[in-house]
C-alpha cells in the first residue's frame, strides 16, 4: 500500500467523520455524531490550535488520522506538539499508516521549534503501544482528570 500523508481538508469530512467515529467506539465512547460534526470543524478550521492530517491510499481516501494540538509549556518556555487522536481503519492496521503519521507529526513539530511531540494512550491498548514504543519513550509520569466546578 503507498501511503500518503496530507493536511485534511473539505473532501475528507465524510471518511474522517467515520473514522472518527471508529476511534470513538474503539474507547468505548458513546456514538455522538454531533461531536463528530464539532470536533471535525475544530479540525477542519484549525480552532483550538488543531492540526489535522490524514493518511490516505492510492485513491487519496483517508484510511487513518491525526489530531494534533499546539500547547505551551512553561517549565521549558518552548512549545509541544500534542497528539490528541490517532486512529487507523481496522482494514488498513499494518500498512504504515500509524508509523507514517507519527513521523508526519515530528517533522511538523520540528518545522515549529517544538521541544516534544506528547501524547497518551490506554494502558491496555497493546498494538497501538507496540507503535508507540518504536518511535518514542514512555514517560513515568502518571495523568489525572479533574472535573470544573460549575
Amino acid at each position: 500500500m503507498i501511503l500518503t500523508i496530507r493536511p485534511v481538508d473539505e473532501r475528507d469530512e465524510k471518511r474522517w467523520s467515520d473514522l472518527y467515529a471508529g476511534y470513538r467506539a474503539f474507547y468505548r465512547l458513546p456514538d455522538d455524531p454531533a461531536a463528530v460534526a464539532t470536533t471535525w470543524q475544530w479540525v477542519r478550521d484549525g480552532e483550538h490550535s488543531l492540526v489535522g492530517i490524514v493518511a490516505v491510499d492510492e485513491q487519496d481516501h483517508p484510511i487513518a488520522f491525526a489530531n494534533l494540538r499546539w500547547f505551551a509549556r512553561p517549565s521549558t518556555a518552548t512549545i509541544g506538539l500534542y497528539l490528541d487522536d490517532l486512529f487507523t481503519s481496522p482494514a488498513a492496521r499494518g500498512h504504515g499508516a500509524a508509523t507514517a503519521l507519527l513521523e508526519r507529526a515530528a517533522a511538523i513539530a520540528g518545522e515549529r521549534g517544538a521541544s516534544v511531540v506528547r501524547w497518551i494512550t490506554a494502558d491496555d491498548n497493546a498494538a497501538a503501544r507496540s507503535v508507540y514504543d518504536a518511535h518514542a519513550t514512555a514517560t513515568p509520569w502518571v495523568t489525572y482528570d479533574m472535573k470544573p466546578t460549575a
